[in-house]
């Protein structure tokens, strides 16, 4: 009866083991699938022709000729595009439109004194053109199409007209025609309403297609370029195509998101023909096509994170996890001899055990802020360096925060070292140093290794701690251990806090973060290798 109910014990517990370990794996693939899978588009996506233009200035990337070629053509459809909402949109800038004439009203007056023209027929002339400017005005800021269409048919159709023929004022007639067919294709009561749509539809445009090339570099690198991800494209064009708005369904109802198609909504006017190209012709203006863009892993980002890659970030992440374990290793594992092999059990070694763990389970914001007084403010100063954040800072803050975690699993691997082994060597002559150093310490180097790498993946990934002791967002790559640096842990804070940019580059907050997972991943192996081959080493003699 107790045998069969031990065998039964054996197996639920065979049972749950099993079942936590499916549960783990579960989390982990729900929690870093997603993640990973996302952050995978970093590297993997389809370009775009402005992707390619981007890396050949940016990086001087590609061929210039092919680039070209490419960018030739990429302009003379996105031409097409805007020459399309340009003149619909003059149509509708009333205010504009009427400051245009009264200056090109006052342009031609000067010109007719400039010519020398008698005064009958300058003054002839002047009042002529006042007329036709009034007249114009007047339709332009009319609301009444039946009324705007006849003034502006009486200018078109006047018999003076002939008489400004290769004059200044003759693009007054220019805009007259322009602004006919405007008013021929739409209800001028909506001139407000298209206003204000074609503003939202004028930024999107901008994001999509990047600056007009006539225009002026923009400042931020954000605005230098249109869209370089296809997926980007489709977000883009979905925005253009699709307006939204809160709509209330009905009395007493809540307000209800929806989505009225812009194609729809300008199907009567000129502007059909600017829906027709974006629904259609995309692919062809764009030319997508698959990239493994590696270089995301070593090139610099543009301010924002909005194009470019993550090398900096890699690198001052690694150079910060590795000089946070070159100060911490060697005092924690001398820390945890001396505990263990000298200092005994007396009551103060207790009360220092305490400490130690009291300090492992410290939040790591509070080393931040140690880090902060202590090594920028205090220590710094006292070797008259500028009080100021940098890698040597932060890097002493993180080996502060892995200390108590070193010491804790070193004193466990040192403790669980076989006594029989410190008594034969001791029995063989060896003094207790070189019995901890030839025997002791070896035994337990798996078990501190363990505790290594639960101190590298916490060092590599935290960011409270350096968040004022080292690293910062924006700035050029460290030269020295006393320049901050950018890193992947800080990077992706950054990016989730900052203004709708993880919204616009998710695929660059993804990759960060699956670049700092992988990273750490990595050491971690590289680790668990090294340990793996001193214990088979120790199993071997």
């Amino acid at each position: 009866m107790r045998n069969r109910l031990r065998i039964i014990l054996n197996h639920l517990f065979t049972v749950f083991s099993g079942a936590s370990v499916a549960v783990l794996v579960l989390v982990l693939v729900v929690v870093l699938g997603p993640m990973l899978s996302k952050g995978v588009t970093a590297v993997f996506f389809r370009s775009t022709v402005e992707f390619e233009r981007l890396q050949f200035e940016m990086n001087n990337r590609g061929d210039k000729q092919q680039i070209e070629n490419s960018l030739a053509e990429y302009h003379e459809h996105t031409g097409r595009i805007y020459e399309i909402y340009d003149e619909f949109c003059l149509g509708l800038n009333v205010s504009r439109q009427v400051s245009q004439v009264r200056s090109i009203a006052r342009d031609y007056t000067r010109q007719l004194r400039y010519v020398d023209t008698p005064d009958e027929e300058y003054d002839r002339l002047k009042d002529l053109s006042r007329d036709i400017r009034d007249q114009f005005s007047e339709a332009l800021e009319s609301q009444d199409s039946e009324f705007a269409l006849k003034e502006i048919d009486k200018i078109l159709n006047m018999p003076q007209r002939s008489e400004f023929k290769g004059t200044e004022f003759e693009k007054v007639f220019k805009m007259a025609k322009t602004y006919r067919d405007v008013a021929a294709a739409m209800d001028l009561d909506k001139r407000d309403v298209y206003s204000e749509d074609l503003a939202a539809i004028g930024d999107l445009l901008s994001k999509l297609f990047g600056p007009r090339p006539s225009a002026d570099k923009p400042p931020l690198a954000m605005n230098q370029y249109g869209a370089t991800r296809w997926d980007r494209v489709k977000k883009l064009s979905d925005e253009l195509l699709w307006k939204t708005q809160w709509q209330q369904q009905g009395e007493g109802m809540p307000l209800k998101e929806v989505r009225l198609s812009r194609a729809q909504m300008y199907s009567e006017t000129p502007m059909k023909s600017f829906f027709d190209i974006l629904e259609n012709d995309l692919e062809k203006i764009f030319r997508p096509r698959m990239k493994i863009y590696w270089q995301y892993l070593i090139d610099d980002s543009t301010p924002g994170y909005f194009f470019g890659g993550i090398g900096p970030e890699i690198i001052g992440t690694l150079v910060l996890t590795l000089l946070a374990m070159l100060f911490a290793i060697p005092p924690g594992i001398i820390s945890a001899v001396y505990l263990v092999e000298y200092a005994g059990d007396t009551r103060t070694v207790r009360l220092i055990r305490i400490c130690i763990n009291t300090l492992a389970g410290v939040p790591s914001i509070v080393f931040g802020l140690f880090g902060m007084a202590f090594f920028v403010l205090f220590l710094l100063p006292m070797f008259k360096s500028n009080a100021s954040a940098c890698i040597l800072t932060a890097s002493l803050t993180l080996s502060v925060m892995i200390l108590p975690i070193i010491i804790r699993a070193s004193e466990e691997a040192i403790r669980s070292v076989p006594v029989s082994y410190k008594q034969a060597a001791l029995a063989l002559g060896a003094g207790e140093l070189r019995t901890v150093l030839t025997v002791t310490l070896p035994a337990a180097m798996p078990g501190i290794l363990t505790g290594i790498i639960l101190s590298l993946s916490r060092a590599a990934g935290e960011t409270a701690p350096i968040l004022f002791t080292g690293a910062v967002a924006l700035g050029p790559i460290a030269k020295s251990l006393f320049d901050p640096t950018r890193t992947l842990s800080y990077g992706s804070y950054n990016i989730a806090v900052s203004d709708r940019i993880s919204m616009l580059v998710p695929h660059n907050q993804y990759g960060m973060v699956s670049a700092l997972i992988i990273l750490v991943l990595v050491l971690n192996l590289a680790a668990i290798i090294i340990r793996s081959r001193i214990s088979k080493r120790l199993h071997a003699s």
